[in-house]
């Protein structure tokens, strides 16, 4: 939408305020004009927004100065913010940050990624989530600066008994291995509610990749998802991380440890992790784990003996070669497999016959709807996989 198309909606919202719910106008450059319809609405006691979605809308400092003291001025319903690539500045911030004290306020999804949020900033913003932390349960500052003073607030937060939040995703967040230590500490202390925990792009180090083992050997840690890639972990602290996994194997659903180093015994445990029949791992992501075709087969075996809950991986950019591959295919092959999504970007592949025949045999194709062979060598491969598509029970995209 233009400019004067958001600012056409925002009057016609006015108009009528007190049915709408949600309202979503992601990408879309709203404008002075967009802003101030839309402030001027969400100052309305008529209007009871739960979901307000802003993400991209080119909104500058002034207009976010607005646009947050309007949600200040009638803060009781809405439940869920995501403001996400726009300029809030100093203004926004403090605004915000009044609205998040504000008792009335029951916000319980808050998403800030790329705000250019400094440290100065989410000292602000933290130290209000701090005073009202009973209603928050998604918070995502992803990709803006913390620095120690927003870590430890955040800290603080997370050791809070009412503090009872679900998701935290803070990738890019430059977090380095000291301020990771307090965090992963704090989280350790007050384990029992998190379920999703993203600290991508981050410097862990091994002081924090030990206390985030700690926490994920704690029995009442419950954790749905961790995603950690990128975060320059060795095979020492794989192999610390990964026991920790082997350890409390039944709650985790989603794990993305692509840009680490796994090594032999990462590798290993990982292997140990995906044979127990008590985990009940959906996606598994291990891009650019500089994994070998030998512990590629170890991988594979593993998979192919618990295979039933795996519905996406992601071994792109690891050496599979032609063996593992092979192995892949009796995963396929394997009737208890229900695989959706399978990423092999650049594996060092030359012949998918042993897949294509896996896929034609087997009820894989009722399954799988992806399938990613880029930048793989198959030659004369690609036209059984072109047969395979033609199939008339297949649903797979390539």
């Amino acid at each position: 939408m233009t400019d004067e198309g958001c600012s056409a909606l925002t009057s016609v919202l006015k108009s009528n305020p007190s049915h709408l719910r949600e309202l979503n106008l992601s990408r879309n450059k709203l404008g002075d004009s967009g802003v101030k319809n839309l402030s001027d609405l969400l100052k309305n006691p008529q209007f009871k927004l739960e979901k307000l979605h802003l993400n991209e809308c080119s909104i500058t400092e002034k207009e976010s100065l607005i646009l947050t003291s309007a949600l200040k001025s009638n803060p009781s319903h809405l439940r869920e913010l995501n403001l996400s690539c726009n300029e809030l500045g100093d203004s926004g911030v403090k605004n915000l940050s009044d609205l998040l004290m504000n008792p009335q306020s029951k916000l319980e999804k808050l998403h800030l990624i790329y705000c250019s949020i400094t440290e100065k900033e989410s000292l602000i913003l933290t130290s209000a989530l701090k005073s009202n932390p009973s209603h928050l349960r998604e918070l995502n500052l992803s990709c803006n600066e913390l620095g120690d003073s927003g870590v430890k607030n955040l800290s603080d937060l997370l050791m809070n008994p009412q503090f009872k939040l679900e998701k935290l995703h803070l990738s890019y967040c430059s977090i380095t291995e000291k301020q990771s230590l307090i965090l992963t500490s704090a989280l350790n202390s007050n384990p029992s509610h998190l379920r999703e925990l993203n600290l991508s792009c981050n410097e862990l180090g091994d002081s924090g990749v030990k206390n985030l083992s700690d926490l994920l050997m704690n029995p009442q840690f419950k954790l749905d998802k961790l995603h950690l890639i990128y975060c320059s972990i060795t095979e020492k602290e794989s192999l610390i991380l990964t026991s920790a996994l082997k350890s409390n194997p039944s709650h985790l659903r989603e794990l993305n440890l692509s840009g680490n180093e796994l090594g032999d015994s990462g590798v290993k445990n990982l292997s140990d992790l995906l044979k127990n029949p008590q985990s009940k791992l959906e996606k598994l992501h291990l891009y650019g784990c500089s994994i070998t075709e030998k512990q590629s087969l170890i991988l594979t075996s593993a998979l192919n003996s618990n295979p039933s809950h795996l519905r996406e991986l992601n071994l792109s950019c690891n050496e599979l070669g032609d063996s593992g591959v092979k192995n892949l295919s009796d995963l396929l092959m394997n009737p208890q497999s229900k695989l959706e999504k399978l990423h092999l970007l650049n594996c060092g592949i030359t012949d998918v016959s042993s897949l294509t025949q896996s896929l034609t045999k087997s009820k894989a194709l009722q399954f799988l709807k992806y399938l990613d062979l880029s930048f793989n060598n198959i030659g004369d491969s690609k036209q059984r996989l072109r047969d395979v598509i033609r199939d008339s029970n297949c649903v797979l995209s390539v």
